[in-house]
């Protein structure tokens, strides 16, 4: 029995649950970041004189940072390592959030956006494949739920923060305070954060041996543990053209389309409820509770989708909650005309969608045998980030076309739909033998 192997089959050890913290404070960093540039439009368009467009630009800066970084760090990890391109991810991420802090105006606040995306991109695939490797057969979906629960907790204390700094200090006071807490995710990182054993078993880097036994060591795993037999196998093809060949082409499309049709709705949602519900009729501060509802239901949402897809196939879990998110779109926008039951209905959507996002998380990794994983996780990340960028884009310019809010709702549910039809098109997961 290799140590893959015996971490597949015993149960998790006190420090495969600090990995899995570790993981979720990350990810933590990406929704602290989506909702602190969201809570700090108003007062970075007034200092620097913004039109909306233009703050839209400042926010697909951001976002486009991650699809870049998720694209290009992924092959980087495949190659190096996923420790080092993981610290290199959240180093981006610090620097660019401490140059926002600073910036002066909107061309480096503008670079410093895609300095910090590129960062929370290469998070994004770092902390999904670590998570999913040192996890156990059994709670494997449970674990990468609550990893994928702290975007919903780092969305919720990102607004918090972005309203108090703003209200004592300034809008740069939410970047520095940000910063800070990425400076501190870093030390965390440089001193616990292990190597993946699958890219120490796939690659075979120099002293692999000791790092693989000390690894198992703080795994609570005594004796000598060998690597496994290295596959020599030349390959001739990059990890990435690898995606497009006969064993990886259908699920990687249907992938790439799931997660495309989950984040533009989660983005979508995200963006525009807040300003809709006001033109609906609700005051700012209302909006904006229903907004941190929708962030609060996500955090719930992703541990219940762990919860359950530990009893059940993590791919038909998740074809439930992309049917049950769309019929909550509907019920959601049916009830916006009621403060407490658009509340309500608020939390229902974030959990469900969330619920949605773990699922994509959890059957992503299995789905690419280890010497490709972080590529493979990486460009489907990469497709839903440009689900993402689009969403609030292609919605405005709806709006703008004279589209009633029903109407569009009623447009998102339908492609949360799409995804539906993807999964049940993409053959049920398997067990890889190194995951």
């Amino acid at each position: 029995m290799n140590l893959r192997e015996k971490i597949d089959q015993s149960p998790m050890s006190i420090y495969q649950w600090a990995i899995v913290a570790m993981a979720a404070i990350m990810n933590f960093l990406d929704g602290f970041d989506v909702l602190a540039i969201a809570f700090t439009a108003t007062n970075i368009s007034k200092d620097f004189a913004l039109s909306k467009t233009e703050f839209g630009v400042l926010i697909s800066a951001g976002l486009v940072g991650m699809v870049v970084g998720s694209m290009a760090l992924a092959p980087l990890a495949d190659k190096f390592g996923r420790r080092p391109i993981l610290l290199l991810s959240v180093a981006f991420s610090a620097i660019g959030l401490c140059l926002s802090g600073f910036s002066g105006n909107p061309q480096i606040l503008g670079a410093s956006r895609i300095l910090t995306g590129l960062g929370v991109g290469g998070i994004l695939v770092g902390t999904n494949v670590i998570t999913s490797e040192y996890s156990s057969k059994k709670w494997r979906s449970f674990a990468i739920s609550i990893y994928a629960a702290g975007f919903g907790i780092g969305a919720m204390i990102g607004g918090i923060m972005a309203k108090s700094l703003q209200a004592t200090y300034s809008w740069h006071a939410v970047y520095f305070a940000g910063a800070a807490m990425t400076f501190l995710v870093f030390i965390v990182l440089l001193i616990w954060l292990p190597e993946s054993i699958d890219y120490l078993n796939s690659k075979q880097p120099s002293n692999a041996k000791i790092r693989l036994n000390r690894i198992a060591h703080r795994l609570g795993f005594s004796g000598e543990w060998e690597l496994t037999e290295r596959n020599h196998t030349v390959q001739t093809n990059l990890p990435i053209s690898q995606l497009f060949g006969k064993k990886y082409l259908r699920p990687t499309l249907l992938l790439w389309l799931s997660f495309f049709a989950i984040m533009f709705c989660f983005y979508f949602i995200s963006s525009w409820t807040p300003a809709l519900l006001k033109e609906a009729g609700m005051t700012v501060e209302e909006s904006i509770n229903v907004g941190m509802m929708i962030s609060l239901g996500g955090a719930a949402g992703s541990v219940l989708y762990g919860l359950i897809a530990s009893r059940w196939s993590a791919r038909n879990v998740l074809i439930l909650f992309t049917i049950a998110s769309a019929i909550a779109i509907l019920i959601f926008i049916s009830a916006s005309s009621n403060l407490s039951l658009a509340m309500a209905c608020g939390v229902l959507v974030g959990a469900l969608i969330n619920g949605c996002i773990s699922g994509l998380y959890t059957i992503n990794p299995a789905t690419y045998d280890a010497e490709i994983r972080n590529t493979g996780v990486g460009w489907a990340i990469g497709a839903g980030r440009a689900g993402s960028v689009l969403a609030p884009t292609v919605a405005g310019i709806l709006l703008d076309a004279g589209w009633e809010k029903q109407t569009l709702y009623v447009a998102v549910a339908g492609v949360m739909l799409i995804a539906t039809i993807a999964l049940a098109f993409k053959k049920s997961h398997v067990e890889l033998k190194s995951l």
